[in-house]
């Protein structure tokens, strides 16, 4: 502890350069009343916003993530609709998926959400799912786990610190963050990774009326509820939700009380979900290739599906993976007949094309969408993983360099970007883009390496060697950082 006390003003200011990488959200402002504001003494807005940003640069090196654009974009909508009709929102948010069974969604610094595949395997509907999320944009808005901290106001500098560590390794890593948590003395009473009571009450309370505004069921997270706790009353072991979310029965009864309250209206389902847990069904799940393809069969055969199409699309992905590549592009076909514009069935398709060699004509698609979507994440990446893997990597980088543009928190596109730059035979460009890719892992010694490499790539260029030279600077005040955060 005495080591994280001495580096209180290396934080303050080496973790400021990681922040500047965050990026840009929405953002909501309304004119219901701050729950959120007691915790500004202890732990400002600004300490969120840098601590959350470290953590998910460790998150992305050691929790098994998921660059899928297609369940990106699609998370992402959905968390910024919840988002839009939020108060109280002063940060950006960051909507991610966890490949992991497991049901669980989280939320900690800096707007930071993380959602386990796990919970769209478990849900029935998007109202269930975005039940979840309302619940978790509540924790941020009201800044309940810097609250928790503010309860904290005995503790020192180095204990606080230490807790936050803690919590990281705990997300990250649930059975070794919770021994450290049971070492930190400002928790030995209580595992104050769980929020309060009080917390939960209000991010249920408060979270529902974002659902609500939002255009969702209020039952939504009433019927998720009722079906962790049937599911999970008899074992021995429950969900890391439950873990993390107690579900005594009064919770249960409340939602369901506060869900009565709100006007009864019929809200269909959305084809997207269907579509997106489909998806994580056949490519991010436990199934096997022929128990997923046997699972769309019996839907179809039974006809047990929410909406036929997206048990269609699930086939399609199951077949793709069985490598019956003609039968799957039949049943994608006729899907783009229906929906020209789909993303799920486009990404698939560009698949099968990039499959069968056929890059052209995924080009030819692609750029189409391209024009109706300019700033689509799916179709940039499709696009430019199309270009570079037809000998045209150079399109390729003016695409790769928007998307991070957009997004720097997404590894995606310096993967692939680094790969064109290879493939043009800028080696230097190559390796400084590697570097920016292993820093958002949190990896600096890996990324001052190979900024070393583009620096000896770039004798001639005075002003690359100069933004190099910057780089290295920044990577290793920001490697302190986050050595003192452990």
């Amino acid at each position: 502890m005495s080591k994280i006390t001495s580096t209180k003003s290396l934080l303050a200011g080496a973790l400021s350069l990681i922040f500047c990488a965050t990026a840009p959200m929405a953002f909501a402002n309304n004119d219901l009343p701050d729950l959120g504001t007691a915790a500004v003494n202890t732990f400002s807005l600004e300490k969120e916003t840098i601590y959350g940003d470290a953590y998910m640069r460790v998150i992305r090196s050691s929790a098994p993530m998921l660059n899928d654009p297609v369940l990106s974009q699609y998370l992402t909508e959905l968390g910024n609709k919840l988002v839009a009709h939020a108060t109280g929102v002063k940060t950006p948010f960051y909507f991610f998926l966890l490949r992991n069974d497991e049901i669980n969604a989280f939320a900690f610094f800096g707007g930071h959400v993380g959602v386990h595949t796990g919970l769209f395997l478990n849900a029935d509907n998007e109202s269930q799912i975005a039940s979840v999320l309302g619940h978790e944009i509540t924790h941020v808005t009201q800044r309940h786990l810097a609250r928790s901290i503010e309860a904290q106001d005995k503790s020192s500098t180095a204990t606080i610190v230490g807790m936050l560590g803690a919590i990281l390794l705990t997300i990250a890593s649930p059975q070794a963050g919770m021994a450290a948590l049971a070492t930190t003395q400002a928790l030995s009473t209580q595992a104050k990774i769980n929020f309060t009571r009080a917390h939960e009450k209000e991010a249920d309370r408060i979270g529902m009326q974002i659902l609500v505004d939002a255009g969702f069921d209020p039952n939504g997270a009433a019927d998720f509820f009722a079906k962790l706790a049937t599911r999970y009353r008899f074992t021995s072991k429950p969900p890391q939700m439950l873990l993390t979310h107690p579900l005594p029965e009064s919770r249960i009864t409340e939602a369901r009380y506060r869900a009565a309250q709100y006007p009864h209206k019929y809200i269909p389902d959305n084809i997207d979900f269907q579509l997106a847990k489909a998806r994580i069904q056949v490519r991010f799940s436990s199934y096997s290739e022929e128990a997923a393809l046997a699972l769309f069969d019996k839907q179809l055969r039974k006809r047990t599906y929410t909406f036929k199409n997206a048990a269609l699309y699930g086939k399609a992905l199951a077949l793709f993976r069985v490598k019956r590549f003609d039968e799957a592009e039949e049943i994608i076909d006729n899907l783009l007949k229906e929906k020209r514009n789909n993303l799920f069935y486009l990404d698939t398709k560009t698949d099968l094309l990039v499959q069968r060699e056929a890059t052209d004509e995924a080009i030819k698609l692609l750029e189409a969408q391209h024009e109706l979507k300019p700033s689509s994440q799916v179709i940039n990446t499709n696009l430019a993983h199309v270009y570079i893997e037809s000998g045209k990597p150079t399109k390729a980088i003016p695409l790769l360099e928007e998307l991070i543009f957009l997004d720097k928190q997404n590894q995606l596109p310096f993967f692939l970007l680094s790969d064109a730059y290879r493939k043009t035979g800028n080696k230097a460009m190559e390796h400084f883009v590697k570097a920016e890719s292993m820093a958002l892992g949190a990896d600096y010694k890996g990324a001052i390496d190979q900024l070393n490499f583009a620096y000896r790539l770039s004798e001639e260029k005075p002003l690359q060697l100069a933004r190099i030279e910057a780089r290295i600077r920044q990577f290793k005040q920001a490697k302190s950082a986050i050595e003192a955060l452990q």
